[in-house]
């Protein structure tokens, strides 16, 4: 997947290690083990989607500046934010190759370091006077928090329907995303209409993106995933390949499977949902829905003058429909 990255974001290489600079120098501080665990961070080496999707947004719409590096930022921040406290809530251990920051430091370093994260990405912004980037980010925030909330509300009763789901990865997953090819396309272009394409290829890029997770959580590409496969089934998470099955088997039949799911080991039950998956096409109407939200992204700029950027962002497009080939 990196290999693959690196190849898509080649027209925007220099950028992007500018951007690495800012990001490296943003989250400097003064007090000893913050700066130390900044550093540590910086080690993790993740894929770096969303600054991808942020500067390629804003160079589709005009010249990359310092308003772009601030937006790249300040999503990179909150994004770190976000994960270092989900490693603490699934008591992860791990994280990019590395063992996570709850691991090291512990969980209430962990918890105030994403604190430190998030308020400092909000204070980079003000500091900028970008209020416009704030709305944009703080929407996110919002959407972000719902989605997930929702989601355990909904897999603690085992009742989560296609609509509930689709509701679930736009508001946990897709946010963020759209809120980087909003913020980047803001960045270089005054022109509304603009920026609402940027924004709605993100939003459509980032349901793909979960959805392509959420199937390789079943049929197991870990190098791809960067992380071990089945997680969602060991969690009890119901997602679409599941889901949809459900929808079309017998009641009886999806009753059965639901208290499988419910009340098995996953070592036992991991291998009949897997058969109860394939016999009710649940890859392949995951595998079309992905396509078709791609297809829906691409068609988002169809309308921007043809570039090298362009090109990047429809090739972006088709390796999140193309990852597990």
């Amino acid at each position: 997947m990196e290999s693959q990255l690196k190849k898509i974001s080649k027209p925007i290489e220099k950028e992007l290690e500018e951007f690495r600079d800012y990001f490296r120098e943003a989250i400097r501080s003064r007090v000893a083990l913050v700066d130390l665990i900044g550093k540590y961070i910086l080690r993790q080496k993740g894929k770096k989607i969303r600054p991808i999707l942020v500067l390629l947004s804003a160079k589709l719409c005009g010249e990359v500046n310092s308003r772009t590096y601030t937006a790249a930022t300040l999503v990179e921040m909150l994004h770190t934010a976000t994960l270092i406290h989900d490693d603490v809530v699934d008591d992860a251990k791990t994280r990019r190759g590395l063992a996570s920051i709850n691991a090291v430091w512990k969980n209430k370093i962990a918890v105030l370091m994403g604190d430190f994260m998030l308020s400092r990405g909000l204070l980079l912004a003000l500091e900028k006077d970008e209020c416009g980037f704030l709305k944009i980010t703080s929407r996110a925030v919002k959407r972000m928090s719902e989605g997930e909330l929702l989601q355990i509300q909904k897999n603690r009763k085992f009742d989560v329907t296609e609509e509930t789901y689709f509701k679930i990865i736009s508001d946990k997953t897709a946010s963020l995303i759209t809120a980087c090819c909003e913020l980047g396309a803001a960045s270089t272009s005054k022109d509304g209409g603009e920026v609402k394409l940027l924004s709605e290829f993100g939003e459509n890029i980032g349901i793909a993106f979960q959805l392509r997770d959420d199937l390789l959580d079943y049929i197991g590409k870990e190098k791809i995933m960067g992380k071990s496969s089945g997680t969602d089934l060991k969690e009890k998470k119901f997602t679409l390949p599941l889901i949809y099955s459900l929808n079309n088997a017998s009641k009886k039949e999806g009753k059965e499977m639901i208290n499988i799911v419910k009340n098995g080991s996953y070592s036992k039950s991991r291998g009949m949902v897997m058969d109860f998956i394939k016999e009710h096409r649940g890859i392949e109407y995951t595998v079309d829905k992905t396509a078709e939200y791609c297809s829906i992204a691409k068609s988002k700029i169809k309308g921007f003058k043809s570039s090298d950027t362009k090109e990047t962002m429809i090739k972006f497009a088709d390796f999140i429909s193309d990852r597990i080939n």
